[in-house]
């Protein structure tokens, strides 16, 4: 057990604070739900009003809080927030982030212009896009290729399915326009 699964959630929300953040609350798609959800718990819902998935304010897998809005004397700086593809504290991806790239796994099964092992090295490279890694370039590069080789339809189905988990490196390297 780790040192931060010890600590009582009155320590997790102090330790986020110290550190300039609020809790965000984020259904299990990705739907933004609240972002000061200790600050403006009245925002905060049990299921998501868009998909009807449970909503989570803390990483499944070490139970620390999801950091929300940054904040600066207890107000927050509206600086845009970003949703998190994986959690700061155990570095386990989010929900969401595995949702997408599942689903872009699945597509690439339904790619009959692939070979099997073209898709195996397309769902290799589904894992490398979305992380910034030394290897997310040469990752990018394979899936442009091999989806390129898919088809318009499933390119493009691809991208809705990854653009918002896609690190900025994968997204330059397989979108340049």
């Amino acid at each position: 057990m780790s040192q931060d699964q010890e600590l009582s959630d009155d320590q997790r929300i102090e330790a986020l604070y110290q550190a300039g953040y609020d809790i965000a609350q984020i259904c299990k798609n990705g739907h933004i739900i609240n972002t000061e959800a200790n600050l403006q718990p009245q925002h905060n819902q049990w299921y998501c009003s868009r998909c009807g998935a449970e909503c989570i304010a803390r990483c499944p897998a070490c139970k620390m809080f999801i950091r929300g809005e940054y904040l600066h004397n207890n107000h927050s700086l509206n600086l845009g927030f970003t949703r998190p593809k994986f959690c700061a504290n155990c570095g386990d991806a989010y929900p969401w982030t595995k949702i997408a790239i599942q689903t872009a796994k699945e597509l690439a099964d339904e790619l009959d212009s692939l070979t099997d092992d073209e898709k195996a090295i397309l769902k290799q490279s589904i894992d490398g896009i979305v992380k910034d890694t030394p290897q997310t370039k040469i990752a990018a590069t394979r899936f442009a290729k091999l989806m390129v080789k898919g088809g318009k339809e499933a390119a493009s189905i691809a991208k809705e399915v990854l653009v918002d988990v896609m690190s900025e490196v994968a997204k330059k390297t397989i979108f340049p326009s």
